[in-house]
């Protein structure tokens, strides 16, 4: 079997959107040096966008940054029930002219844990209204079935809690979903550090979305050129297959006979 490991060969789709960048930006921590070096050093092809940054206005609007090329995807942040993401959803495609959404709906203001089942309930009525829709999710294969029933193009579940940079906290539940769910899975919040994006896209995840650990890094362009780096091996060492792990003793990776002989 021949593995593709060129990004231009190795795409992967959206609903009727194809991609070759496996790294997504979040745009929480907006600026427009993220942006650039997300798009110039990591390769973005997909950059976040909440409804008030396109709201805003002047030097803050964020569609102002966002280079011809890149997708926008607007999501629904803020929103507290299925009914305010919906409606949300509806003014971004508006502005934004985009049929890419992602769903986030969050009632707990203190842990920014998504509701999963007010996220399959909004997902549901936006892939009936030719949505591709992409619900960000607290990692549990029922309701990842729900969503993916209810018309979802991907699942997004949480690796940590956002912007906290703890990584895979989620891993387990998180390859669960990537074995039996089948949608691309993308990792979504709590990606702090290069190493976790390519342990992510080892286990198979389609791709990756982070955003606190390059803006919160020393050289933000550096950290977006690590980032692309760490994701395009993780996604090389999944297609090449990664070796086995032996519970007890060792392995020789030379033969022990006969080397002592004169």
């Amino acid at each position: 079997m021949e593995i593709h490991t060129d990004s231009k060969t190795d795409t992967w789709k959206l609903g009727d959107h194809t991609f070759t960048s496996r790294f997504i930006l979040g745009s929480g921590k907006y600026s427009l040096e993220l942006i650039r070096a997300a798009v110039e050093h990591a390769g973005a092809q997909i950059v976040t966008m909440a409804l008030r940054r396109a709201n805003e206005g002047g030097l803050a609007n964020i569609l102002d940054y966002i280079p011809d090329g890149v997708s926008i995807l607007p999501n629904t942040s803020g929103a507290r029930n299925a009914q305010e993401a919906v409606r949300i959803a509806r003014l971004a495609r508006e502005v934004c002219g985009s049929d890419l959404i992602k769903i986030e709906i969050m009632r707990d203001t203190k842990y920014l844990l998504p509701d999963n089942y007010e996220t399959v309930k909004a997902t549901e009525i936006l892939a009936r209204e030719g949505f591709t829709v992409m619900p960000y999710m607290y990692p549990d294969l029922n309701m990842a079935r729900d969503m993916a029933d209810a018309g979802a193009a991907c699942i997004m579940p949480l690796g940590a809690p956002i912007g906290s940079n703890k990584g895979l906290c989620t891993k387990e539940f998180i390859q669960i979903l990537i074995d039996e769910i089948d949608l691309p899975i993308i990792v979504d919040a709590g990606i702090g550090r290069p190493s976790q994006a390519c342990e992510a896209m080892e286990m198979g995840a389609a791709a990756v979305m982070a955003n606190t650990a390059i803006a919160t890094s020393g050289d933000i362009a550096a950290m977006a050129g690590a980032m692309k780096l760490a994701v395009e091996a993780g996604r090389a060492a999944h297609l090449a297959g990664m070796g086995g792990v032996r519970a007890k003793g060792g392995s020789a990776s030379s033969p022990l006979t006969g080397y002592l002989r004169d």
